[in-house]
């Protein structure tokens, strides 16, 4: 389980940053920065842990807990045209810079020292001049990147089902855009949407099947 063991390990305030929808085949992947306010000892939410670990139900809940306050975050959805454009990796981390940037702005806006670590999830660091750190697997560590990971991931979750209504037959309230079987098949049967990452592989081949041309 995380802890704040990574935290505490510096004396002043520390933010984590994680993302979520690297890999499915449609949608934004979204990316968040999150400062947990330890002040008072009940502050922190119980149960914090890496999104993926998490029933949806509690997802939600934590989600709520974590953005009603006292704690501090910043979002990013990164859209499918940057992704394309960018690359997955150059978005994400450039989204990731951003999002740090942002949460810093706000502590220092609201009163609160600077941080003085940026704990990242994963091994590849971000184009930010702020004290920052690679943390593997910093969901299941840092208490702080697990906050941020339920934020990018619920909220990334709550958009896919948005988007679900709007492009029936991909399965993406279930799927979140992930290649599964079903979405696979709805991409012969239905085409592409504007919501889909041409960039990746199994979007590409279909659109070298039929020539190139969009739908």
């Amino acid at each position: 389980m995380p802890d704040f063991s990574l935290e505490d390990e510096v004396s002043g305030p520390s933010i984590g940053v994680d993302e979520a929808g690297r890999g499915p085949w449609a949608g934004p992947v979204s990316v968040a920065a999150c400062w947990l306010d330890r002040s008072v000892p009940d502050n922190v939410p119980a149960g914090l842990d890496d999104s993926k670990k998490l029933a949806a139900a509690r997802r939600a809940t934590l989600f709520e807990q974590l953005t009603a306050g006292p704690h501090l975050y910043s979002l990013r959805h990164v859209e499918v045209a940057v992704i394309d454009r960018e690359g997955i990796l150059k978005a994400t981390l450039a989204a990731m810079a951003e999002v740090a940037a942002d949460l810093q702005s706000k502590m220092i806006s609201l009163g609160y020292d600077a941080p003085a670590q940026t704990l990242i999830d994963g091994n590849q660091m971000p184009p930010t001049s702020m004290p920052a750190r690679c943390i593997v697997r910093g969901d299941s560590a840092s208490l702080s990147i697990a906050a941020a990971s339920i934020i990018a991931k619920h909220s990334r979750d709550l958009l896919m089902c948005e988007l679900d209504q709007s492009h029936p037959g991909y399965g993406w309230a279930n799927n979140m855009g992930y290649g599964t079987k079903q979405h696979s098949m709805a991409i012969e049967q239905l085409g592409i949407t504007p919501h889909h990452r041409r960039s990746f592989a199994p979007v590409r081949r279909y659109l070298a099947a039929i020539g190139g041309a969009p739908t």
